[in-house]
């Protein structure tokens, strides 16, 4: 009877409808589209892409920083004037285009923290498309190098390997952060290595690996606290002191000028977010704080509600990290709640959830009779696949993927009170 069919029957039916061969069908297609179109749109060899706009425009602003220090100008790392100069300078196509779009509505402003221009400084001495082109090579091998790493370590998801390289090609935060040129390949190699540590119980060597996530500072509003609330002090202090020393040996190498500059750009971080993403860029967020900013029109009521959520978001990963669960589960709890309170995380930086994914889906092989895993599963699928239509919020006023990712969290609570409830 249609009274009976109630949402956990819905969910048992997509589940079903799950099958590996699907997922694997499904990764096919979305991996085949994605790359096809990436392959059209910037089959150019100019700066532009076929529609006329800047191509890896995140890693132009890295270009342009590493390029800055490497002349010894490192006081106009922020400074916005001079860098749409450069960009005009690189953009610039060398013959003209039929019907060209210049770049003149885009901006490129200096987001992040003076080390990571710092970084790039060697890849400003060869023309920009090379470099991009090098630092994509760099991110394709550290991203299937982490998905190798973890996939093999897990005999659940070792026999799917090749479904597994499908899906980690379809992931859409991955070919966001490659069309984009973003360091997103770096947050994920932090969070594996993290994971690794925790795994052979080296808890401050994995407290190091998560501190250098400061060079994306937002990434670490959650982590910390999780780790005060449940007493992991031996893997607080070695974040502390991983970040203390990039910060620290940051302020040494520039003046005190830039670093000043750095932090006034932090201060005003949302109004540089609405010059580099003009228009959309609540949309292409993913966590609380754009889930209620899109969904309530009053500002202020917004704010509150992203820290009580938040809050209520920590005090469940902090019961989950406490729980006797295994580290695979108690490990993607962190990640979720680092991803959910992240109150500036674009789909490229989705990219951080890929252990969470693999871990949990390893899980839920093992696990084939717990009550839990139909739902897991749908899901995970959901996590994996919602980020594309991440733009569709722009005209729904709700962003579905922190639904599912604060759906997943909850999961694995419920998945932690039933093991608690065994014991």
């Amino acid at each position: 009877m249609r009274h009976e069919l109630k949402p956990f029957a819905w969910v048992r039916i997509s589940y079903r409808l799950l099958t590996l061969r699907r997922i694997h069908a499904h990764a096919l297609i979305l991996s085949f589209c994605l790359w096809v179109a990436f392959a059209v749109d910037y089959s150019t060899h100019r700066p532009l892409d076929r529609a006329g706009n800047i191509k890896f425009q995140d890693f132009l602003s890295f270009y342009i920083s590493g390029e800055l220090i490497s002349r010894g100008h490192s006081s106009a790392l922020y400074d916005e004037s001079l860098r749409y100069s450069e960009m005009l300078t690189i953009a610039a196509p060398a013959k003209p285009l039929p019907d060209p779009h210049p770049p003149g509505n885009v901006r490129i402003p200096n987001l992040y923290g003076p080390q990571v221009g710092l970084m790039f400084a060697p890849f400003a001495r060869m023309p920009f498309l090379w470099a991009a082109v090098l630092w994509l090579v760099f991110s394709f091998l550290i991203y299937f190098g982490c998905v190798y790493a973890i996939s093999r370590r897990y005999s659940a998801i070792r026999p799917h390997r090749a479904t597994v390289a499908l899906a980690a090609l379809a992931f859409p935060p991955f070919w966001h952060c490659m069309i984009r040129g973003q360091l997103s390949a770096l947050l994920l190699l932090c969070f594996t290595i993290g994971f690794f540590a925790l795994r052979a119980n080296r808890q401050l060597l994995a407290g190091i690996a998560l501190g250098l996530l400061v060079f994306k500072p937002q990434f670490l509003l959650a982590i910390p606290l999780i780790l005060i609330l449940a007493g992991s002090w031996r893997m607080l202090a070695g974040l502390l002191m991983s970040s203390a020393i990039q910060v620290g040996s940051t302020c040494l190498y520039f003046e005190s000028a830039v670093m000043q500059t750095y932090i006034d750009m932090l201060r005003n971080l949302p109004r540089w977010i609405r010059i580099a993403e003009p228009g959309f860029s609540l949309v292409q967020m993913h966590s609380l704080r754009s889930f209620w900013e899109l969904l309530i029109p009053w500002p202020s009521a917004a704010w509150i509600l992203y820290i009580l959520t938040s809050i209520a978001v920590l005090v469940i990963a902090t019961v989950i990290w406490k729980a006797p669960l295994s580290l695979e589960v108690r490990y993607s709890a962190l990640i979720l709640a680092a991803v959910l309170v992240n109150p500036h995380i674009y789909i490229y930086d989705l990219l951080a959830l890929a252990p969470a994914l693999l871990l949990l889906a390893d899980w839920s092989i093992h696990n084939a009779d717990d009550t839990h895993k139909p739902g897991l599963v749908v899901l995970l699928y959901l996590a994996f696949l919602l980020p594309l239509f991440g733009p569709l919020a722009h005209w729904t006023h709700l962003q579905l993927t922190v639904v599912v990712f604060a759906a997943l969290l909850w999961t694995l609570q419920t998945i932690g009170r039933a093991k608690i409830a065994q014991a």
